[in-house]
């Protein structure tokens, strides 16, 4: 079969509003490629009229077409699992400053196959749009405990996207490498502050402040 490659500069962006996606597609566009659509899912998250926000900030300062993605189906399992991101009857573990997060705490929040089932939705949207990648936020910080973080994850990921479509879609992880400072620093840099972004595993009117995506957040825009 022959194979028509995607444009390798262009992306499809998984993007929900957070320091890590938000960055990774400010540095993507810095370094020349464009986004063809930005996408956010919806999938029962306490927090997703605020990730959705986000998301939507972004996408128009850059004049970006973004759009949102219902996946009931994925909160039903959730909520079948106990994932206290969706199931509001399970508490939300907390952390500190010194230690934000676990294995856990990555156990409590965890959402059934949820990198794997966005990515190979953003690999459909790239198919279709002439996109070569998928963008995520995958990161060296939360892969220490959330293995679909991992470069080995990643990788996989991506022979699995090239070997699975026809236009040879890859995965870009543009942050990688880089812990939540690093993060930050490429935020500061890129023009991004934390007004712009919502990191709290809560939807409530401010970020929470005590579970450990608020604390990793913390701790990073603290550091000079």
């Amino acid at each position: 079969m022959t194979i028509a490659h995607g444009n390798p500069r262009a992306a499809v962006a998984l993007l929900s509003g957070g320091l890590d996606s938000v960055v990774a597609a400010g540095l993507w566009m810095e370094g020349g490629g464009s986004i063809a659509r930005c996408l956010t899912f919806d999938y029962g998250q306490r927090a997703f009229a605020r990730e959705f926000e986000a998301a939507q900030r972004f996408a128009n300062r850059h004049a970006l077409t973004s759009e949102c993605i219902a996946l009931p189906w994925l909160a039903s399992l959730s909520r079948a699992t106990g994932s206290a991101l969706v199931d509001t009857g399970s508490r939300l573990p907390e952390g500190t400053l010194h230690a934000p997060g676990d294995e856990a705490s990555a156990q409590a929040v965890w959402v059934p196959a949820r990198n794997c089932v966005f990515l190979a939705i953003g690999a459909a949207y790239a198919e279709t749009c002439g996109a070569g990648a998928v963008l995520a936020g995958f990161n060296r910080e939360e892969a220490v405990t959330f293995p679909d973080n991992s470069e080995a994850f990643v990788a996989a990921a991506g022979a699995f996207l090239l070997a699975g479509t026809k236009a040879g879609v890859r995965v870009k992880a543009p942050v990688q490498g880089l812990d939540k400072r690093g993060i930050v620093t490429a935020a500061r840099r890129l023009g991004i502050g934390r007004a712009d972004l919502w990191s709290c595993y809560r939807g409530d009117a401010a970020p929470c402040g005590r579970c450990e995506s608020c604390l990793r957040s913390e701790r990073a825009w603290a550091q000079p």
